[in-house]
């Protein structure tokens, strides 16, 4: 590993409204879950942190993009930050506005270990209807599932099927695409028709419910990795099991 990899949070929620105070809860969740962490930088364009004495103010009173503004640590060797934008109606499943929560962690020891921690901090918070958390690399490749067959016609890479467009998909509670953790409010849950026990002892095995009646699933033991072939099986079965996610199922 090194300080350039990084595990890549997202989770997806109701659109930002009025008063609205789940930024700053975000941001307190993830310094909650992971030890020794604060979020109280800004980063140049030049690539300096600027310190943020009224960081709650910043994140609470801005919406650039209609989320709130990128924040940090000070630790550029084991960096991590946070920041919120919404998407239209028009690109967001359901037709219905959403606030994207993007996170960033470093993936080393210390970052593996609160992943899921932070994953269900951020989610819970922002009161998502799903996300999820992957080391980087294996998500450049999941990416590449969602597939605009106009203009890219090539197959998903790996055997891994193919998903809908985010604005394809009939409801916000649908997730888009799987990924190493795996957060499922009790909507999405419900959704895709989890969890059933004649099925998915093993997954229940890596998962647990969170306070809002939601689900943090760890697919792999050990952050996924595309190369390791018992990773890429553990990913196909999950998709097989959930044919609902990426709209797979939907006419």
């Amino acid at each position: 590993m090194t300080a350039k990899q990084k595990i890549t949070l997202i989770v997806y929620a109701p659109a930002l409204v009025g008063d609205d105070s789940r930024p700053v809860a975000v941001v307190h969740g993830m310094e909650r879950a992971f030890p020794g962490l604060r979020l109280g930088w800004r980063i140049s364009e030049q690539g300096h942190f600027i310190p943020l004495p009224q960081r709650d103010a910043a994140v609470a009173l801005e919406r650039p993009d209609g989320g709130f503004p990128l924040i940090s640590n000070d630790n550029e060797s084991a960096l991590v930050t946070v920041t919120g934008l919404e998407t239209s109606a028009v690109s967001s499943s359901g037709g219905q506005a959403q606030l994207e929560v993007h996170a960033r962690l470093p993936l080393t020891p210390e970052g593996i270990a609160a992943a899921a921690d932070v994953l269900e901090a951020v989610a819970e918070a922002a009161r998502a209807y799903w996300g999820h958390a992957t080391p980087s690399r294996a998500g450049l490749d999941i990416a590449r599932q969602t597939k605009n067959w106009a203009a890219n016609p090539q197959p998903p890479p790996r055997g891994l099927p193919a998903l809908k467009l985010a604005w394809d998909i009939p409801s916000p509670e649908i997730p888009h695409r799987l990924g190493w953790l795996n957060y499922w409010s009790a909507a999405a849950a419900r959704a895709i028709g989890f969890p059933d026990p004649a099925r998915d002892a093993e997954l229940l095995s890596r998962a647990r419910r969170t306070a809002t009646g939601g689900r943090v699933v760890q697919l792999t033991d050990a952050p996924l990795d595309l190369d390791n072939p018992a990773h890429l099986d553990a990913l196909k079965r999950a998709y097989e099991r959930f044919p609902e996610i990426g709209g797979r199922s939907a006419p």
